[in-house]
């Protein structure tokens, strides 16, 4: 069943005791993430569509947005997050799409950001206290199915043995 609340079409993801309404593009992958034992925030399979409304009414946003066509984002706890890092990265070679997943000057690089969050931000009578607490992982979407296979190899226990990347696209 496909409905159509936010911005993009979603569908029910069940796995045990987990479920959620997740954009239809990313179910495949939160799917994955869930049957690996890792936690999830929120999902985003269009970060541009999402936020195509941002200009309007914040004009420096403008770039960003354009920028974020097509990229997708996945929010984790933040040690689930390192955990889902892992699992891709170990559940393949060390090719291309590993060097894009590592390395913020690859071609295509994914952006991965720990968030420290302020209890403040939600309650203004409480003091400022930080921590950290959101592991943000986008990435372009043309890299979901590369995910999704490695969770499903990961989740199988298969993983590739380290070996040397080709970092050349990094310039190392």
């Amino acid at each position: 069943m496909t409905t159509y609340e936010g911005t993009h079409p979603t569908v029910l993801v069940r796995v045990a005791d987990r479920q959620a309404r997740i954009d239809e593009r990313l179910a495949p992958a939160i799917e994955a993430i869930w049957e690996c034992g890792f936690d999830t925030f929120t999902c985003c399979q269009d970060l541009a569509e999402s936020n195509a409304d941002w200009p309007r009414k914040l004009p420096h946003m403008a770039q960003w947005v354009e920028s974020r066509r097509g990229w997708m984002l996945i929010d984790f706890p933040v040690t689930d997050g390192l955990a889902f890092l892992s699992a891709v990265a170990n559940a393949g070679p060390r090719d291309a799409f590993y060097v894009r997943m590592t390395h913020w000057a690859a071609p295509d690089a994914w952006r991965v950001n720990v968030k420290p969050m302020d209890a403040a931000m939600f309650q203004d009578d409480l003091p400022s206290r930080f921590r950290l607490q959101l592991l943000q992982v986008s990435f372009p979407g043309s890299d979901l199915p590369e995910i999704v296979r490695r969770l499903r190899a990961h989740a199988e226990g298969r993983s590739v043995p380290p070996a040397p990347a080709d970092w050349s696209t990094v310039g190392r």
